[in-house]
């Protein structure tokens, strides 16, 4: 019951991310120094979740740790710019349904890196998913102002999802070896590295300074929607394993369209619940039995 009440809230508190990050968007924040500002408000929580988790009881060969840093790189840099990128032109709900594509994308990737076949219950979750997401997109594209803006904004969440399917291919040994918590504390600090590294590369440190009420969205957001969710999954993964995190995880972007709605005046139609309900029928299709060992692992 501990278990499946951290990840219930962690999946809550993930969604509320894209909700901060539209509202940080409304005091007029770029893409790049809201991403900077997240980053160094979470650092210091990333040390302690280090911390917390202790010394691995084995060392990291130097393989291992270029792992780690091409995943923070892929993963949490390049992933989370993508992600924010593209929410300056969609909405959150849509964002995050697109984003939940990615156990499609993990599927779609072991069927052509690990050539593992794609069989029938698998290709009608992959058939609900994206007929769900053309009947969102859809939705979206007549509510929104511009269809090529729509379209980007799309691309752009589609391509973190992207990203965060192969960094959860590609990095399932390792997360195995020790464990989720710290390769993502680890992981993580790594991104924060290389964000801000991108930061200074294209703004003055003043640009660091900004409204006070992006200050508390922003902290909102390091700490209730980035570290101690993150946490909370670990935890809950650690109690009940991958497959019952990601059957709880469905109340994630359910969650953030009611957020949306309540906090951003969000439309929400019966086209777009319909879209949602495919979507989620899809993910459910896999996670409700697990095709390989690889998912498993996940």
């Amino acid at each position: 019951m501990i278990g499946i009440a951290c990840v219930l809230a962690g999946s809550v508190a993930f969604s509320a991310k894209p909700v901060l990050v539209k509202a940080a968007y409304q005091y007029g924040v770029d893409t790049m120094t809201l991403l900077a500002l997240r980053m160094l408000f979470a650092a210091p929580l990333f040390l302690l979740m280090a911390w917390w988790a202790g010394r691995p009881a084995v060392a990291f060969t130097a393989r291992e740790i270029a792992g780690i840093i091409a995943l923070g790189f892929l993963g949490y840099y390049l992933g989370s710019f993508l992600d924010l990128a593209g929410l300056q032109y969609i909405s959150a709900g849509f964002g995050r349904l697109i984003l939940y594509l990615y156990p499609t994308l993990v599927l779609l990737m072991s069927a052509v890196f690990l050539k593992q076949p794609l069989r029938g219950r698998q290709l009608l979750s992959l058939g609900l998913s994206y007929a769900g997401i053309a009947l969102v997109f859809s939705a979206e594209a007549q509510l929104g102002e511009r269809l090529e803006l729509t379209i980007l904004g799309a691309a752009l969440v589609f391509g973190s999802a992207v990203t965060y399917a192969t960094y959860l291919v590609a990095g399932s040994r390792l997360v195995h070896k020790f464990g989720a918590m710290r390769f993502s504390a680890y992981a993580s600090l790594t991104a924060t590295g290389f964000v801000m590294a991108h930061f200074f590369a294209i703004r003055p440190v003043q640009a660091l300074i900004v409204g006070q009420q992006v200050y508390v969205l922003v902290a909102v957001l390091a700490v209730f929607a980035t570290v101690l969710p993150l946490w909370l999954m670990a935890e809950g993964l650690k109690r009940i394993g991958a497959n019952q995190v990601s059957l709880v995880g469905c109340v994630g972007p359910l969650a953030t369209m009611a957020f949306a709605w309540v906090f951003l005046g969000e439309a929400v139609t019966p086209v777009q619940l319909a879209g949602a309900a495919l979507v989620l029928a899809g993910v459910l299709i896999i996670t409700l039995k697990p095709q390989s060992a690889l998912q498993e692992k996940i």
